[in-house]
């Protein structure tokens, strides 16, 4: 008889899956001739911070208004926590949003400002009282209720805005670039503290950006958009070291650009002729590339590294960028798109181990780099 430790009874449960908070069923937006949204797909876990990632223009606002109920949709769908949203009006949807200008009221005090949504709703004003203090507490504004707007930082200004659009309770909270008017230092500040209120209300947030740091550093997962499309979805980690597509190798994060040639694919591994010798990279990207045809390696700065002797591809030294952790070693090869390679190098010797003007091989592991085919002509 086997023990209770071995019975299959006594094995862990799976993890439930997670409840669909957010869900976009091919939701398409045109204004006039332009179409300003691609049959949109993506589905948002209960309690996920997801941000919507890509340039000005790539249609991430417009996604975000959708989802608010401020724009109609030309065709699709879009549920809330199961319950279909498409024609409900915005104040029945249970949403807050923090703009971009934070919208807050002049004329009324920080309390007011933070109430409001609740007065609109007819919440008994006892209970208003009270969650506004709650709110203010949550946002660490608690002695600044009866301050009016201009009276506050920006800083304090957008911690106003956050707690306006959380005393309403709301199932998903979303947010269109609430740091883009504050200064590095303050903007760090409040992506933590945005971050651990997200986490503690377990509140399902969507955020929009076109700063790939910021992205990278607050998300659980994040939607690539460019050109009204959502190119891909994934984790940090998977959208920086997987990227999906040539856009999205490129705009997330710094990249090198190697071109080179198919030779072989082999299952899952295929083998690239690149400069003076040969790298492996998986082969998933370069599905139906046939040998021989040109291939381009995108290679992270930090994955690149200053040989000992000739290296995969060779160099000169140019210049380097202090950047306080770390060294950016700028190499000169005529052979990558742009004629230059960054090397992240980390400490501080770089400049004197290497200076300008040296002549250096740079190598790379198999599988730190990631290719695709060519579109150079």
């Amino acid at each position: 008889m086997s023990s209770p430790a071995s019975s299959p009874a006594s094995s862990p449960a799976p993890a439930p899956a997670r409840r669909v908070g957010v869900q976009i069923d091919g939701i398409t937006k045109s204004f006039g001739d332009a179409t300003a949204l691609h049959e949109a797909w993506l589905k948002i876990a209960d309690g996920e911070f997801m941000t919507l990632l890509g340039p000005s223009g790539c249609g991430k606002t417009t996604l975000l208004n959708l989802i608010a109920g401020f724009l109609e949709a030309d065709g699709g769908e879009i549920f809330v926590g199961g319950r279909l949203m498409t024609e409900t009006p915005p104040y029945e949807r249970e949403i807050g949003v923090v703009f971009q200008n934070y919208a807050l009221f002049p004329h009324m005090s920080v309390a007011k400002n933070v109430g409001y949504g609740l007065r609109m709703r007819g919440v008994p004003k006892r209970e208003i009282a009270a969650r506004v203090a709650q709110a203010l507490a949550l946002v660490k504004l608690s002695d600044f209720g009866d301050r009016k707007p201009r009276q506050l930082s920006g800083g304090q200004q957008q911690r106003v805005a956050l707690a306006r659009a959380l005393v309403i309770r709301p199932k998903v909270l979303l947010l269109d670039e609430p740091f883009s008017a504050l200064d590095k230092n303050l903007r760090g500040a409040m992506q933590v503290e945005l971050k651990e209120i997200q986490r503690q209300l377990g509140v399902t947030t969507i955020f929009v950006t076109h700063d790939q740091s910021e992205a990278l550093s607050m998300s659980d997962r994040i939607a690539v958009m460019s050109q009204g499309r959502i190119r891909q979805v994934g984790t940090p980690d998977e959208i920086y070291r997987r990227p999906a597509d040539p856009f999205v190798a490129s705009f997330v994060g710094d990249v090198n650009v190697l071109p080179g040639r198919l030779e072989r694919r082999i299952g899952e591994v295929a083998s690239v002729i690149v400069a003076d010798g040969r790298m492996q990279v998986a082969a998933q990207t370069l599905e139906g590339v046939a040998p021989g045809a040109a291939v381009d390696l995108f290679v992270r700065p930090d994955a690149v590294r200053i040989a000992e002797g000739d290296g995969l591809i060779t160099g000169t030294v140019a210049t380097h960028v202090y950047q306080g952790s770390h060294v950016d070693v700028l190499v000169d090869v005529p052979a990558a798109r742009g004629g230059r390679v960054t090397v992240r190098v980390p400490g501080h010797d770089a400049t004197t181990r290497w200076p300008a003007g040296v002549r250096v091989g740079l190598d790379m592991a198999a599988g730190d780099a990631v290719a695709f085919a060519s579109d150079a002509p």
